[in-house]
């Protein structure tokens, strides 16, 4: 597919394909690699993910040569990563903690928060999603993000980025987040996607310049999980 995710029709427990124990690859839906390409990390830079677990994204950037802090509060789930990066030979520093508690005076070039969400992108894998969930988990997980965003954006050095993704169909968790959070920091712009340098679909670009990625997208090629995207440069 666009941007390298190879698609297979295999079958069977992954770990006896070849390449999983020599860990040249890992498990990651196409739509959920866009947003550190997105990021765009450097080799040298140094980039937190908030809310890492399970990791694929982490993987990224660790393969991109970035310096990675990567934070979870659950530290069960931080296992995961923990086996993947072994796995892949990749080394990222790893903290257990939520990220609105965590007490390091570090800012950092990069910053990727793949906030915890309603997840009604995922229906066409999980179809169940779209019965259980409620207006009122809508509401209680925005609240999170808009807390996650304002830690977030702490954690920006001046001149450099944030990267906020979910993968949510609810514009409330997306669209209106990012409007919310530019009216309350002044000090961040957006930095408008280009799909075609991302492996996105030319259709997920909105108007103001995010990315909404809808799972009817790539139909021809299995389709893709919906997700929001938004870069924000920070200019101030």
């Amino acid at each position: 597919l666009p941007g390298g995710t190879i698609r297979t029709g295999r079958r069977g427990d992954i770990a006896g394909w070849p390449g999983f124990e020599d860990g040249i690859w890992w498990v990651q839906d196409a739509a959920a690699a866009v947003p550190v390409r997105l990021l765009a990390p450097k080799a040298g830079e140094t980039v937190v993910d908030f809310c890492a677990a399970p990791g694929g994204k982490t993987l990224q950037l660790c393969a991109a040569g970035a310096a990675v802090v990567a934070l979870d509060r659950s530290d069960k789930r931080l296992d995961r990563l923990r086996a993947n990066l072994a796995r892949t030979g990749l080394a990222a520093e790893v903290v257990a903690v939520p990220a609105e508690d965590w007490d390091d005076p570090r800012v950092f070039d990069a910053v990727l928060l793949d906030a915890p969400c309603t997840a009604t992108g995922t229906f066409r894998r999980n179809p169940e999603v779209l019965r259980a969930t409620k207006p009122a988990d809508v509401a209680k997980l925005a609240d999170v993000q808009h807390r996650l965003l304002d830690a977030a954006a702490e954690r920006v050095k001046p001149g450099g980025r944030l990267v906020y993704c979910v993968c949510s169909l609810e514009r409330e968790e997306g669209e209106t987040q990012i409007i919310a959070f530019l009216r309350r920091n002044p000090a961040f712009r957006t930095a408008p996607a280009v799909p075609a340098d991302l492996g996105a679909p030319d259709e997920a670009l909105t108007p103001e310049g995010w990315l909404r990625i809808l799972p009817s997208m790539w139909a021809e090629n299995g389709g893709l999980d919906g997700f929001f995207i938004a870069r924000l440069d920070r200019v101030g």
